[in-house]
């Protein structure tokens, strides 16, 4: 998905690719990039080399229940939190990798599914936005979608994965004061919550049926 700013001076057609080489193939990809692009001063830059990490494109769910007022949330292992130096046992929201063929809701809604092991009963768009635009080609899709909290918990996950996932549901009340602590680490989880936030009351009033 494309998203225009009025602002925006510039577009895709202002970048001049020169060169575009594998620099690395594995678990994920990286490519290697010389390219210029135009200036708002004007002209064109010298020429630029940077390398680019491929990982394909992600779809995630905020699991709310507008009826116990309760938000699901994941708890499990990440190789870039310990890295960072940080507890690499990250809070979460459901999200996966959006494969060829796939839409991102439909994926949002198996991976709650594999995640949780509860299901959906609706679903809405939040937002589609760059993860790390700065040297990351991922976008993730976000969405919010009602659950029956009241029999989700345990441990989830695809064995061939190696996934160990810890799953709980907290009160509405204890996640919102959560999240204004700074508690929650990572992006994703955080504009969900914050978009929560925002429209909770407009979503309780909208799935206020059974």
């Amino acid at each position: 998905m494309t998203v225009r700013d009025p602002k925006h001076t510039f577009g895709r057609t202002d970048v001049d690719i020169m060169s575009q080489e594998a620099a690395y193939r594995g678990y994920f990809r990286i490519d290697r990039v010389t390219l210029r692009h135009r200036l708002h001063a004007g002209g064109w830059s010298a020429p630029i080399m940077r390398e680019v990490f491929e990982r394909g494109h992600a779809a995630a769910v905020l699991p709310y229940d507008p009826i116990l007022d309760r938000v699901v949330l994941l708890e499990q292992f990440r190789i870039g939190a310990w890295s960072a130096g940080w507890n690499p046992w990250i809070v979460e929201i459901p999200a996966g990798t959006i494969e060829p063929g796939e839409t991102a809701e439909a994926v949002a809604i198996r991976e709650t599914v594999e995640e949780t092991g509860s299901t959906l009963s609706d679903i809405r768009h939040i937002c589609d936005y760059l993860s790390t635009p700065g040297g990351a080609s991922e976008t993730v899709s976000l969405y919010c979608g009602r659950v029956d909290a009241a029999a989700v918990g345990g441990i989830h996950g695809n064995a061939h994965e190696v996934e160990d996932i810890l799953v709980y549901t907290v009160p509405y009340a204890e996640v919102r004061a959560a999240l204004d602590a700074g508690a929650y680490g990572n992006s994703v989880t955080i504009i969900a919550l914050q978009w929560l936030a925002l429209n909770r009351d407009r979503l309780r009033s909208e799935w206020a049926g059974p």
